[in-house]
């Protein structure tokens, strides 16, 4: 697997990184499927950067501090209402505390990263029913690493159940972060068990339809192994700036 070019921006890295994916899903098992949504990982960067990204056809942006991102949500509202219903939409994909809970369910799209059940409940507590259902993923911490976030995976079907049970919220499926590892195995075998939750939780849930996996170092290969949404940051807007917040 060849390395990703993490100083590619803007539309060339747009173009890059879509490269890849049609490369990696043509190499996927018969069966998968073909459909994989890139999520652009937006935290840190400006807004106008989102724009140029949203300009080079790009719809999905990941946030990981609700904070910064319920600022450029604002700053970038116009944006909703593009042409054709292909309106700029954002997901939670950082550790979300409580005490945000009541945002997030304001201003986002999808929460990516539901790890327990209060997090939930006060998510389906806050969420406007104008809104409709949120979507929701959750996030498990398959690589076991004791300084990560996600529920383990003995606990998933436990918590789907009762994220099941939220009237304000829409269960689509499963997120996680492997291991940092440049160790190709190791990165297969825990996007492959992934995969095993995945399809377990589908067989209960036959509106689940959504496994994101993979990033800037590694998506080809969640793409191979079964990912049906990337978040990738570096690989489109360049080396990340040092972070500015931690809410």
């Amino acid at each position: 697997m060849s390395p990703i070019d993490a100083n590619l921006q803007g539309a060339q890295g747009v173009a890059g990184v879509n490269t890849r994916l049609a490369a990696a899903i043509a190499g996927r098992p018969a069966g998968m499927g073909a459909d994989v949504l890139l999520v652009a990982v937006s935290k840190t960067r400006p807004a106008n950067d989102i724009r140029q990204a949203f300009a080079d056809g790009l719809r999905h942006f990941g946030e990981n501090y609700v904070q910064e991102a319920v600022e450029k949500i604002a700053d970038l509202d116009d944006l909703r209402s593009a042409a054709g219903g292909g309106g700029i939409r954002w997901h939670m994909i950082g550790p979300l505390q409580s005490n945000k809970a009541g945002q997030a369910a304001r201003h986002f799209d999808w929460v990516q990263s539901i790890d327990r059940a209060k997090i939930a409940d006060a998510l389906n507590q806050y969420r406007p029913t104008a809104l409709g259902p949120l979507n929701v993923l959750l996030q498990v911490n398959i690589s076991a690493e004791a300084a990560k976030s996600g529920a383990a995976p003995d606990a998933v079907a436990a918590l789907a159940k009762q994220v099941m049970m939220l009237p304000n919220l829409r269960l689509r499926g499963l997120m996680a972060i492997v291991e940092n590892v440049v160790d190709e195995k190791t990165l297969r075998d825990q996007f492959r068990k992934m995969r095993v939750l995945f399809e377990q939780m589908r067989t209960l849930y036959p509106q689940v339809d959504t496994l994101s996996m993979g990033m800037s170092q590694d998506y080809a290969i969640a793409v191979e192994e079964g990912a049906t949404m990337v978040r990738v940051g570096s690989a489109i807007f360049g080396a990340r700036e040092p972070k500015r917040r931690t809410t």
